[in-house]
């Protein structure tokens, strides 16, 4: 019989719990930020980052030069230049993940704190990951003078383009917001100073004077308004276009492209008109169309003046 006291006291091995298994991993890899929240720490500093990639380069040249391995030297050098040049293509494309997602978030938008916060958080993390695409693009115009330097040929990547934005003059930068601002103007002239009123309604929808009177009371909350409609030739749409005219009530009619987008033009349409943030919605009774307008505008937070049931609001 034995009496080895490990043997008697010998226990199975235990599952270990969420919170030692993230102490391991903390223990193990260290902390590992962006995953749940933007990265905190500051960026490296400038004189720093330009000392170390010389350092690189000149390690690489005196040790290589004058030896065996010289012929390989200028690739090396340009595959150098080609790890900052991928980082900074890699971050280009969270970017675009990040744009995409705070287009989802803005979308979503119900009042909540929660989808409130998530839309701040994706903020500040596409804030990061500016600052870190334009810290590796840095990086990638020093090593690259560097390779050229010691190359004597100007460093090119072998696909795609290299943006570099500190070459954006303060000429060109007026002539960019000179182009943006002539765009905006071309199509803001169509759009009448005053507050914007967005109405949509059914083509089965025929009730003018509920229509009349419903237009009424919102010109008289909202003095100076601009009508904006979908420019239906019939129905709530064209009786508001009456009263508008009737009124002399400025408006705009945001009528759906069929040859650009098919079947697909009216929820198009809607997305366009509420481009323009409206700073409310009349709904009458209509289609799935009018419901697709009245439900963008919800999540976007655009009070709606709806009178598809009786009394309105």
């Amino acid at each position: 019989m034995t009496t080895d006291p490990d043997f008697n006291d010998h226990e199975p091995n235990h599952a270990a719990s969420a919170t030692s298994t993230l102490l391991d991993e903390l223990a193990l890899y260290g902390h590992r930020p962006f995953q749940d929240e933007p990265d905190p720490r500051p960026l490296p500093e400038t004189p720093l980052v330009t000392a170390a990639i010389a350092d690189v380069f000149d390690a690489l040249v005196s040790t290589l030069q004058d030896t065996r391995l010289e012929p390989d030297l200028d690739d090396l050098l340009w595959s150098t230049v080609n790890v900052f040049h991928r980082a900074t293509e890699r971050i280009e494309r969270e970017l675009d993940d990040n744009e995409q997602a705070q287009k989802r978030g803005q979308r979503e938008q119900d009042g909540s704190e929660v989808k409130s916060v998530e839309l701040e958080r994706l903020l500040a993390e596409g804030l990061t990951l500016i600052e870190r695409r334009n810290a590796f693009e840095l990086m990638r115009d020093l090593a690259a003078e560097h390779f050229q330097i010691h190359s004597r040929n100007p460093w090119h990547p072998r696909t795609g383009s290299m943006v570099n934005r500190k070459h954006l003059t303060a000429a060109m930068i007026d002539s960019r917001d000179f182009l943006m601002a002539r765009r905006r103007a071309e199509t803001e002239v169509l759009l009448p100073a005053g507050p914007k009123i967005a109405f949509t309604g059914g083509y089965e929808c025929n009730d003018v004077e509920a229509i009349w009177a419903a237009l009424d009371r919102v010109n008289a909350k909202y003095p100076g308004m601009v009508l904006l409609h979908g420019g239906s030739p019939k129905g709530a749409e064209r009786i508001a276009a009456c009263w508008a005219d009737k009124r002399k009530v400025p408006q705009i009619a945001f009528k759906p492209d069929f040859n650009r987008h098919k079947n697909a033009a009216p929820f198009r349409r809607n997305d366009v008109l509420l481009e323009t943030m409206p700073i409310g919605v009349v709904v009458f009774p209509g289609s799935g169309i009018s419901d697709n307008l009245a439900d963008k505008a919800r999540k976007l937070g655009i009070p709606l003046f709806d009178f598809r049931k009786r009394g309105g609001a």
